[in-house]
């Protein structure tokens, strides 16, 4: 019995190949779209990052097969064309969303991101998604917020220092001037130790005045 024909095993090798390089695939149909319109639609794909193929689903279902994709068969039916994602499956998806505003023939069947299924609803909601530019500058402001904060706090510490500083060296200098001794100068000084003498010395009357 006669083997696989080559072209079709290269078609399988191809598919599978796909189905495991890219992010993502999205499986549509395209029954009714004319070929300008099909035309305009790889376009417009290709500027969103994705490749648009179209193959027979005999085939698909041996990729799927070596890939462990097969959850995937059930959308298998009809003309399939499939959307392989390089990066961005959001901005893809919005693509498909919009192109299928105005053609109605092309149908969004379901999707696969990063080996998992899903259905027309979930993949449709993917176009909601914000893109993968928007995401990475969202991401970056959370990152450059904390930072902008920190280097914010460094600057300000010398700043804070060089006041706290000022300050001091402003009281000592009104201290100096007004001739007031700071309270550890005053503390060890003469008339200190005048005061501390002049009560012992009313207390000898009292000693006598009981003799």
């Amino acid at each position: 019995m006669a083997g696989p024909r080559a072209d079709k095993v290269a078609v399988v090798d191809e598919v599978r190949e796909h189905l495991e390089r890219t992010d993502a695939a999205i499986l549509t149909e395209y029954r009714g779209l004319k070929v300008a319109e099909l035309a305009a639609l790889r376009r417009a794909l290709r500027a969103a990052g994705a490749e648009y193929k179209v193959y027979k689903n005999t085939l698909v279902r041996r990729a799927t097969a070596e890939t462990g994709l097969s959850d995937m068969d059930p959308m298998l039916e009809g003309p399939t064309g499939i959307a392989f994602v390089d990066v961005d499956v959001a901005a893809v998806a919005k693509v498909l969303r919009d192109f299928a505003r105005t053609n109605p023939a092309l149908v969004v069947k379901g999707s696969v991101v990063s080996g998992s299924v899903f259905d027309a609803s979930s993949t449709a909601r993917l176009a909601d998604l914000p893109s993968r530019d928007v995401l990475l500058a969202q991401l970056a402001g959370a990152i450059a917020a904390p930072m902008r904060q920190f280097a914010a706090l460094l600057k300000a510490l010398p700043q804070n220092l060089a006041y706290g500083l000022s300050e001091l060296v402003g009281a000592r200098k009104a201290a100096g001037e007004t001739g007031e001794a700071p309270v550890s100068e005053a503390a060890g000084g003469d008339e200190a130790v005048a005061e501390a003498a002049a009560p012992a010395e009313e207390a000898e009357p009292a000693e006598s005045a009981g003799e």
